[in-house]
């Protein structure tokens, strides 16, 4: 039995985290750690844990805590991460992995050295619905992958037209805004379909001028075996817009990176649109492989190393 705590208990870990890995047989989710105490009880409650910590420290180095789960906003994850790896336990950070590039090679090279599994939640490498893409890709589906466009578009919310506070539009917590949190999870996903980025490079701009951070980015890439990408990511358009091309030389695979859309296939010889829906608690099969990897069973395919990876393209992207 893996004993996990908990680190930041806010709305990622209410349904998508959490309750992921009470699901999981061999984990237990025995103590968690919030700045304000009476939330952390509240939440503690809420979820059945018997364990509420009134410092950090104190959870990091109980015996009771065998591995740790850092959910807090990204300009953290580096001071809780070093201290999770120099109490020698297994540890998973929120995406994006850290705050800057450097930031997370630091905590790479902390638990490499040490030995000790990191795990990033970047679930979606372990969802059906994109393993079923790789299969098609890898199956020659579409022949030889030649190029991905990913557009990602949407409105700004109510949060950003009346400037209220937001970690993901504070520049000094998210210089790219909203691309930080949710472009880093498609950026990884390609990286997992096509093979990891090589090269990048991009522009981003403040448009809107509601926040800090950035909420306009473009940018072009390259991948492995000569497949080259583009994106284009913009937080303040007319309507939500998530789609994914990849184009290759006998035909094309068409999905969304965030939505729960179909998956669709197009090519000379055939055609397929398949609807293969999200777990209840998105991060379950995330979790799972976790537990399998720690068992030896196969190797978790969002590790310490492939975030760091997804942290530089991201830097490349930025600036």
């Amino acid at each position: 039995m893996i004993r996990w705590g908990v680190i930041g208990c806010g709305a990622v870990t209410e349904k998508k985290s959490v309750p992921a890995f009470l699901k999981v047989d061999g984990f237990e989710v025995v103590g968690c750690f919030r700045r304000d105490i009476q939330k952390a009880k509240e939440y503690a409650k809420r979820h059945k844990i018997s364990l509420v910590y009134e410092y950090v420290n104190e959870l990091v180095n109980d015996p009771k805590i065998d591995a740790i789960y850092i959910a807090t906003p990204p300009d953290s994850h580096k001071e809780y991460a070093l201290k999770v790896a120099n109490a020698n336990k297994i540890c998973c950070i929120e995406k994006p992995m850290a705050h800057t590039y450097m930031e997370a090679k630091e905590i790479y090279e902390a638990f490499k050295e040490r030995e000790i599994p990191l795990f990033i939640s970047y679930y979606r490498r372990s969802l059906p619905r994109f393993l079923k893409v790789k299969e098609w890709l890898d199956n020659g589906k579409i022949g030889e992958v030649r190029h991905v466009n990913w557009t990602l578009h949407k409105p700004a919310n109510d949060l950003d037209i009346n400037k209220k506070e937001n970690w993901r539009t504070q520049k000094e917590i998210a210089v790219g805004g909203y691309f930080d949190d949710v472009g880093s999870h498609g950026l990884d996903l390609l990286n997992f379909l096509l093979g990891e980025i090589v090269e990048a490079k991009g522009i981003s701009l403040n448009q809107q001028n509601f926040y800090s951070s950035y909420d306009a980015l473009t940018a072009c890439w390259l991948h492995p075996n000569g497949v080259t990408g583009n994106g284009s990511w913009n937080f303040g358009s007319y309507k939500r817009e998530d789609i994914v091309t990849i184009y290759g030389s006998k035909g094309k695979i068409i999905f969304s990176a965030l939505d729960e859309h179909p998956i669709v296939l197009e090519s000379k010889y055939e055609n397929e649109s398949l609807f293969i829906e999200n777990p209840e608690n998105i991060q379950l099969y995330h979790a799972k492989n976790i537990k399998e990897h720690l068992d030896g069973n196969l190797v978790h395919p969002s590790t310490g190393k492939s975030g760091l990876h997804t942290a530089l393209v991201m830097q490349w992207i930025v600036g």
